[in-house]
């Protein structure tokens, strides 16, 4: 497929899809970017370093749970670490969790004044923050062009024929070549929502699929 060819299918499905997902309630780490809070860019990277391997709903309960309790760096890195693994316990892998989000609030607390860096280069640079952390604060919290990519973004654009990668890293760099920027900004919460509700890992709601035809269902061998 030529990439023009390609670059317009993609429009296609993407806006497709948009329309689909308009009146869904976005993804939480979305969510927690879009509000007037002063520490926003901090709670998106926290709810974000709680969102790994768990469920979007518990990603929100133990983001309440916890930024009720301690919603700066400070506050997390002055509260015991028990105290901090009892508050994240649901979310899962929570003494891991735990240790990476109090390094980290501490690491913005001594190194950045208490304020979430805005460049690519710094975000890496504090340990427990790997690429995909960095581009959701960078896109979400600081308006800046970047593509996140989790398990859904690599996945979805396989399966649909998009590309064929086999990492999140090749994943970002063949999209950065094919997608429109101005779908950038939200493509990360469009396609968890869609890897969440219909394009599942196992047996996909194809029948239900907004994008069915614009799919080549590269690797599906059962759906619904």
């Amino acid at each position: 497929m030529k990439k023009t060819v390609k670059k317009q299918e993609i429009a296609k499905a993407i806006n497709t899809l948009e329309n689909y997902y308009k009146k869904h309630r976005k993804p939480t780490i979305r969510r927690t970017s879009q509000t007037k809070d002063k520490e926003k860019a901090f709670k998106t990277l926290i709810a974000c370093l709680l969102s790994l391997r768990t469920k979007d709903k518990n990603t929100e309960i133990v983001s309440k749970k916890l930024f009720s309790v301690a919603d700066t760096p400070k506050k997390i890195a002055n509260l015991p670490i028990k105290k901090l693994e009892k508050l994240i316990y649901s979310s899962g892998f929570y003494k891991n969790k735990a240790r990476t989000i109090k390094s980290v609030s501490e690491v913005i607390l001594k190194k950045y004044k208490g304020k979430v860096p805005d460049t690519e280069s710094e975000l890496l640079s504090i340990k427990g923050i790997g690429r995909k952390t960095a581009n959701i604060v960078l896109n979400f919290a600081f308006n800046k062009l970047a593509l996140p990519i989790d398990i859904h973004c690599h996945r979805i654009p396989n399966r649909l024929g998009w590309i064929k990668t086999k990492t999140p890293e090749q994943t970002e760099k063949e999209l950065e070549k094919i997608l429109s920027k101005k779908y950038w900004r939200e493509f990360n919460s469009l396609f968890v929502l869609h890897g969440q509700t219909i394009c599942k890992p196992r047996s996909p709601l194809c029948s239900k699929c907004p994008i069915n035809k614009y799919c080549k269902k590269v690797g599906v061998l059962k759906s619904r």
